[in-house]
């Protein structure tokens, strides 16, 4: 298996950050062309999602996720800015993990998808991703 940790900014607002290219770019240089590639946010705040991106659908998925986890104090989880408990609820709705297929050396994501990083906590501007590729 060959892994990297690499490093995301996303900033002091939620966001959905786009990280098709930087996987990309790990799947180059791992030298396998078959296998399985893993994405890992190891926090517990964040997720991962295969989503379109830059059509609205990822503004679309914030949007839903503020209406389903309001940043207000009906939150039991209550350190950092107001409201923060409900970034502890997001990876239970917006997995922490997730595999797409690596075949010929390329991700065998469709057309419009993309591998995405969703944040809403505003209290982490720089995220963690573990990129791991199971060699086929």
């Amino acid at each position: 298996m060959y892994s990297e940790e690499i490093e995301v900014r996303t900033g002091e607002r939620e966001t959905v950050r786009d990280i098709t290219g930087e996987c990309r770019r790990f799947v180059e240089g791992a030298g396998s062309p078959d296998g399985l590639l893993h994405v890992f946010v190891p926090h517990a705040t964040a997720g991962v999602a295969i989503i379109e991106t830059g059509a609205g659908s990822d503004g679309d998925l914030l949007t839903q996720l503020r209406e389903l986890l309001p940043a207000d104090d009906r939150w039991s989880h209550r350190h950092g800015s107001p409201g923060h408990g409900r970034d502890h609820v997001l990876p239970a709705l917006v997995a922490p993990s997730m595999s797409v297929p690596v075949l010929g050396g390329a991700l065998a994501l469709g057309t419009w998808q993309s591998v995405c990083l969703v944040d809403t906590n505003t209290d982490n501007p720089t995220r963690k991703v573990r990129l791991s590729l199971l060699a086929g």
